[in-house]
């Protein structure tokens, strides 16, 4: 993952761990980082202390070394040492400056896992000596139903490329893919064209924290990748490599979460779709149908590559609400009244 050359040493240790050895995606890592280095300019501004890079290097160096009195060998005056001597008042300053900025639940909820990451790792490598965040809660989030869209809405959209050509074959074929798997954008592009089964039907899949998992594919999903791959075949006379990137772009390296997310805001546009429809929505689809059609919900669950049950469950409510909303319309006395 590419730094921020502003960035301190001390949330550049924190977000290599992160991918080092939480396995988390640049993506999310990154995510964590813009919520430090905000904390970091809040407590710099109360302090007013003139960050200096090298100075603060020198800090966190003396934090890394074995000390009997860790916070007595950081010289006072930098941000680092503010930071590991941060307690429960100073956190709470934070987090209602932020309130002030009327950010969302959501948001307020991230920069607080944020920040209890941060402090655990400080503790774990023995940093701090005791956890502050541990006093600090989580605001509750109203429970937002994941939006699926209908099955007449998701056949128009996968019909839209145009599988004349190679890229409109690749494009169908991701779209095929992101619906009939459930997989996550990120974890689409990772595939690599070794982990088809094309005689089996399925699809090894890397999800988050590099965990694997094998997921089947559709008959759809199987012709339009088998589709692809021969016009793909067809126009390069060089044998392919088994670890090669399963859908590539022009230049044929890897195509990118960001370039999928605006091929599936094309077909939208072409199939006179809601915009507002993402790439996850047809995982959203993807679950929410299975369940209308009386799939386990554990089953449902190994799919997504859900760790807890109680994420994969959210849909059961979405599919419940459909049953309502069905029955609202359809039954004579369903209204009130």
């Amino acid at each position: 993952m590419k730094k921020n050359q502003d960035t301190l040493p001390i949330v550049t240790g924190f977000l290599d761990y992160l991918l080092d050895e939480r396995h988390f995606s640049p993506y999310t890592a990154r995510c964590y980082g813009v919520d430090l280095r905000q904390y970091a300019e809040y407590l710099a501004d109360e302090h007013s202390i003139a960050v200096e890079l090298a100075t603060e290097a020198a800090a966190w160096s003396r934090i890394c070394t074995p000390s009997t009195d860790v916070v007595a060998t950081v010289a006072p005056p930098t941000l680092t040492s503010i930071m590991i001597e941060a307690d429960v008042t100073r956190i709470r300053g934070f987090l209602a400056h932020l309130s002030e900025s009327n950010y969302s639940a959501a948001t307020m909820a991230r920069k607080i896992a944020t920040l209890r990451s941060f402090h655990k790792w400080l503790e774990q490598r023995g940093s701090i000596a005791s956890n502050p965040m541990v006093l600090i809660r989580t605001p509750k989030q109203a429970k937002r139903l994941p939006k699926a869209i209908s099955v007449e809405d998701v056949e128009r959209l996968l019909s839209a490329p145009d599988t004349s050509t190679t890229l409109g074959s690749r494009d169908r074929a991701m779209l095929e893919t992101l619906y009939s798997t459930g997989i996550r954008v990120s974890e689409l592009v990772g595939i690599n064209l070794a982990d088809i089964d094309e005689a089996g039907q399925a699809l090894v899949v890397r999800g988050k924290g590099r965990k694997e998992r094998i997921v089947p594919l559709g008959s759809h999903a199987m012709t339009a990748i088998s589709h692809y791959l021969a016009m793909r075949r067809n126009q390069s006379a060089e044998a392919v490599d088994p670890n090669a990137p399963m859908f590539i772009n022009k230049q044929e390296t890897r195509i990118s979460t960001r370039s999928v997310r605006r091929k599936v805001s094309k077909y939208l546009e072409l199939a006179g779709l809601d915009p507002e429809i993402s790439p996850h929505t047809l995982r959203h689809s993807f679950a929410t149908h299975l369940l209308d059609n009386g799939a386990d919900l554990r089953a449902v669950q190994e799919l997504l590559g859900h760790q807890s049950l109680s994420t994969t469950q959210v849909y059961t409510h979405l599919s419940t609400q459909r049953m309502r909303d069905a029955y609202d319309q359809s039954h004579p006395r369903a209204e009130a009244g």
